[in-house]
């Protein structure tokens, strides 16, 4: 039950531009938390990315050489188009600025990306193959997701964040081959991060699944059924907000900004 003092989460909605740039920053801040929590973080590798609300063609990132579980809101750079921070003192991540700069060019209806080198998404990835429709969750990604099939090393030139955002299309995620797992929110930076903790979880579970036997698949009329229920924008947006609670009860430094 929920407590007579709560409400439930309703989606935000902002009189201007600074309180939304705020809930932006906030909400990245809260993601890369529980990306450290959940084990996602590896060396300097992975970024979330904020389009910011003002500026399209900038976005909100986490510094190079800072740690995922460190990151509060004024900790978080701005980027414009052409790789300057514009906003903060540390450095920018080149490959989170050729990857990311790219998604946001090629998707204007995305508010933010996500990329890590989480366990379960890196070990998936090395089998070039889509995720297939096992279970409930995993019916999120069906016919939603891609595999970019090639690896070139670590993407530092922008002609190779063109491929990515190209292999991406207008779906919900990629899985980038013998590299990791990327997601993109269309409604909020909440969607793009729940994307990922889902698609992490749902490589897991076939690599579980397939250590085990044979698994048997959904069938396709009850996973198209499946994704409509589970896979739409706002759905990724709630099932992000028990996190969110959860982890500014027990790091509220994060909101520090």
């Amino acid at each position: 039950m929920v407590p007579s003092d709560r409400l439930p989460p309703k989606f935000p909605k902002f009189d201007n531009l600074e309180d939304e740039r705020r809930h932006r920053k906030q909400r990245l801040a809260a993601a890369f938390r529980l990306f450290g929590q959940f084990g996602f973080d590896e060396g300097v590798a992975g970024h979330i990315t904020a389009r910011d609300p003002e500026l399209l063609d900038h976005f909100w990132v986490n510094p190079l050489g800072m740690n995922f579980k460190h990151i509060r809101v004024k900790d978080l750079i701005l980027v414009n188009d052409r790789g300057d921070v514009v906003d903060g003192n540390w450095p920018v991540n080149a490959a989170a600025f050729a990857i990311h700069s790219q998604i946001h060019a090629a998707r204007p209806d995305v508010i933010a990306a996500a990329h890590a080198h989480s366990l379960h998404g890196k070990a998936w990835s090395s089998l070039r193959r889509p995720l297939d429709p096992l279970t409930q969750d995993s019916c999120v990604f069906y016919g939603d997701h891609a595999v970019f099939d090639d690896y070139t090393g670590v993407v530092l030139d922008l002609e190779e964040g063109k491929r990515i955002a190209h292999a991406l299309g207008g779906r919900k995620a990629v899985i980038l081959s013998n590299h990791g797992l990327l997601t993109v929110g269309q409604t909020s930076v909440d969607e793009a991060a729940w994307w990922f903790i889902t698609m992490e979880r749902t490589c897991q579970a076939q690599l579980l699944a397939e250590a085990a036997g044979t698994p048997v698949l959904i069938d396709r009329e009850q996973a198209e059924k499946t994704a409509r229920q589970v896979g739409m924008p706002l759905a990724g947006w709630i099932s992000f907000q028990p996190l969110y609670e959860w982890i500014v009860s027990i790091q509220p430094d994060l909101l520090e900004g």
